[in-house]
Formats: C-alpha cells, structure tokens, sequence
C-alpha cells in the first residue's frame, strides 16, 4: 500500500501558500517547510519493556525561511491555531524584522548571499509500504521482542542479557515557495539485537541490526537475526587482545561503510568549504584512493532509511559521484553552501527537524562494488584480520585523519581463516593512504542504516553508508 501523506498537512496547505504569497510581497525569497512524523518505537529486554511514540524522527512543524538585504532568516512554529494566512504572515514578518533589528543594532557583519533558485515544479510522491507504524498491533510487537530477548539469553553462553530494540517512522513532508509544491510520505524501519555475555568477569557485547525503506513489517526479520548475535557474543569471549600494528585487512560491508562515511563523509560536506574546515576543498580533482575507489552520496544511491524525494530546502534528491577511480571529483552541498561557493545544491540540506537549522548532511554513503569474491580477498592475506562489527568513528576534516572502533576481527593466516579472534580494535590512518590501499573490492554490497550522524556533536539525522567487502592495508589497535 501506498504510505498515505498526512491529512494534517493537506489541511494546512492553503493557508501556508497564503503566507508564501503574502510574505513575498516583503522579502526577496520565500519558502515554508512544514512536517508531520510519526513513529513507533519499543525496546525490550530481560529487564525493561518501553514503548513509546518518539524516534529519531517524529516532529510536527514548520518554518518559515526568507531573504532580505542579503541575509536570511527563518521562523519556525508549532501550530496554526486557526489563523488566517493573513494573520499568520503579520506575526512572522513583526518576528523576522525582530531579528534583523538586533543585527543592525549590534552592528553584526552580513554575508550577502543572492537570491535562491525557485524554477517551478510540483511533486507528489507516496512510498510503498506493507505497514504504517500507527497501525501497527503493539501488543503483538512486544510479544514477538519478548520471545526474540529470550531466544538471545538462550543460545548465548554466559549471557547477561538481550536487548532487543525497534523503530519505524512514518515521514511527511510539504516544501512550499512561490513556484514550487512539493510533498512527499514514506516510512523507514530500523531494528537490532545486542547479547551480552561474560565469563570469569569478562563482558562481551555484540550486536546486528536491520533497516530499511519500509514498516514495521521489518521486525519479522529479528527473528533470524537474534541467532547469529548469540553465536557472535559467544564467540566474542575467547578474544584475544590485538598486537598493534599494520595490517592487510578485509572490511565487511558495514566496516566499509564505516570508512566511508568517516573518511569521505564529514570531509566533502561543502559547508565545511565554506568555512575552511575540510581538507578536502584543496583535492578536488586530485587523486585520492586506488583505481578501485568510487564513492557514491545522495538520496537516490539506494532504497534505504536516508531515501527521499526532496531535501529540507526543495531541493530534488541526487545520486553524486564523489571519488570516480580514486579521482575527488566533488561534495556535497546544501542550497546556501552552494550560492556562496558558486555550484549546484545536490539534495543534501537536511534538519534535525524543523527548529534546527539547514546544514549539508550526508545521505546514503556507499562504496561501489568490484570483481572480487570474498574467498579470493582471503586467499590474497598472508597474515591480517577480516573485520566485522561497527562501533563507532570520527575523524578530523581538516586534517583527513580517521578512526573507526570495531567489535572484532578474525584472524588470516596463509590465506585461511585460523578461527583465533581478536577485540574490540581500533582502526586509525590518513584517509588517502587508507583508500589508496584498497586492492580488491566484492561484487556483493549492503548499506546498513542503523543509528544516525551528528555534526560535530549534535544535529542528529538520519544516514545509511556501506559497501562491499574491501581488502586494503590499516593500522590496527
């Protein structure tokens, strides 16, 4: 079934393409976005049991964003309340001229941007679903964790306990300015599974998740999913500690994924040009990974939670080729970033809702696939690690260093698994020579899309990064 766009927002249309009309009367650019999620979310363990309503994404609002003397402002609100398009302008606009009063006030230095694009278009578009998350049977869904956290504590050794947790999200969104109507619904779903275990007071944690651009339905899949982590965490208490070191490797998908979107993520978001963060704006057009690293970012790269038709600013969704054979062709760029570097926006402004500003965010970071298979990249090794298990990352745009915490790594030797396992590691290195390492590639690949990015230390969205199965040299601790 299609995912039914919000009745709410239908309701409210006309009364905000009255504002858009009444407010360009005042200011040089107008435009409203305005949103309405909903969401589900429960997490059930051995000694909690929570359900609620709110995920990463579920927000009702809208702002306003204009343009006047080369600035912009925006105001954002919760509710209409019953006003008229006429008296909601009047209460923007004695708002948004508040603003600009400060600024004159204290004499704050303007950038002057131009005017943003507004070429005319109107789009509908209503995703596939099988299941909206407000429809969803609850009791059911508690039911189905509850045997799946039991399950877990069975088959792990030692286990301490299984959580298991799960959130789908039903997205609406209205972009309106004085030549374009845009709306778009679709739900995602994410869901994982984390065992605990520990023997002779060493605790061990492992985890999997699955996602993607559906419902609820997704959860059906933890069923599969809750043996494989038991087995994992099992495993996971006779690691040993890794001797430091470099290494031949062989990234997992989501270990890829991991590397891409620490490596080339933070560092091509061209808002980062702007203020001379990212080292990246000195590599454009310069080599910068092996012949085998083409690195693909937007909305449109694959059907999965960070999937949309248009970004916060009414701008299309793109699929951008950011490395093609190891060549830094571009970034990525939200609307303003765009006027004030002289480039095209790609469909990546995204808010953490509506009271949030815009910022160039990432999307789907994908590397693309290769000729390899898996038994050849392990055949290749003669002493190194195959790693699974995405922790967490950072890096340094500046300076293009990385970091990458991963759950373990299984041992190669001659060519061969030797089934001695080494955790947690930690994957450090200068992104160049890192992706400059890569010597084989997969022809399978996964995007996960578990968890979400912050810039810097906040600004959550929603992203999904992955890839195939990469062989290249890293120092490992």
């Amino acid at each position: 079934m299609k995912a039914k766009f919000s009745a709410y927002l239908d309701g409210i249309a006309q009364t905000l393409k009255d504002v858009v009309r009444e407010l360009s009367g005042h200011y040089d650019y107008v435009s409203v976005l305005s949103t309405d999620c909903n969401g589900l979310r429960l997490a059930i363990s051995q000694r909690q049991k929570s359900v609620s309503n709110e995920t990463m994404s579920t927000e009702r609002g809208t702002v306003v964003r204009v343009r006047k003397d080369g600035l912009y402002s925006e105001y954002a609100f919760n509710e209409i309340n019953g006003k008229s398009g006429a008296e909601l302008s009047a209460l923007i606009k004695t708002e948004l001229d508040k603003q600009l009063a400060v600024l004159k006030k204290t004499q704050t230095e303007i950038f002057d941007t131009a005017i943003l694009a507004d070429e005319e278009l109107e789009l509908f578009v209503e995703k596939e679903t099988e299941l909206l998350p407000e429809d969803a049977d609850v009791k059911e869904l508690v039911d189905m964790f509850t045997a799946i956290s039991d399950k877990g504590m069975s088959l792990a050794e030692g286990a301490l306990e299984c959580a298991v947790n799960g959130q789908s999200t039903h997205v609406s969104k209205m972009f309106i300015s004085p030549n374009r109507f845009l709306r778009q619904s679709y739900v995602y779903s994410e869901a994982s599974v984390v065992v605990i275990t520990s023997r002779d007071g060493d605790n061990k944690i492992a985890h999997s998740g699955i996602s993607g651009l559906c419902g609820p339905e997704l959860f059906n899949g933890l069923g599969d999913l809750v043996s494989d982590v038991a087995k994992k965490a099992t495993e996971m208490l006779g690691a040993e500690k890794i001797v430091p070191g470099e290494y031949d490797i062989i990234a997992s998908p989501e270990v890829s994924g991991l590397i891409a979107h620490e490596a080339f993520g933070h560092g091509v978001e061209m808002d980062m040009f702007v203020k001379g963060r990212a080292l990246g704006a000195e590599h454009i057009g310069k080599r910068v990974g092996s012949d085998l690293v083409t690195m693909h970012e937007g909305a449109l790269c694959e059907e999965s939670v960070a999937a949309y038709a248009f970004d916060d600013e009414g701008v299309l969704a793109g699929d951008v080729i950011e490395i093609e054979n190891g060549i830094l062709k571009t970034g990525i760029c939200d609307a303003l970033a765009a006027l004030r570097l002289g480039t095209e926006p790609t469909g990546n402004g995204k808010r953490e809702n509506f009271a949030h500003k815009v910022y160039t965010r990432m999307t789907n970071t994908i590397f693309d696939s290769g000729k390899d298979t898996l038994e050849d990249m392990i055949a290749s090794i003669d002493y190194g690690y195959l790693l699974e298990g995405m922790e967490s990352g950072m890096e340094d745009p500046k300076h293009w260093g990385i970091q990458c915490i991963i759950s373990r790594g299984y041992e190669i030797k001659d060519g061969k698994l030797t089934g001695k396992l080494v955790s947690p590691i930690v994957m450090t290195g200068y992104v160049p020579d890192l992706l400059g390492s890569i010597s084989m590639a997969s022809t399978d690949r996964k995007v996960p899309g578990n968890g979400g990015c912050g810039k810097g230390h906040k600004e959550w969205v929603k992203v999904a990064d992955g890839g195939p199965y990469l062989k290249c040299r890293a120092r490992l601790g």
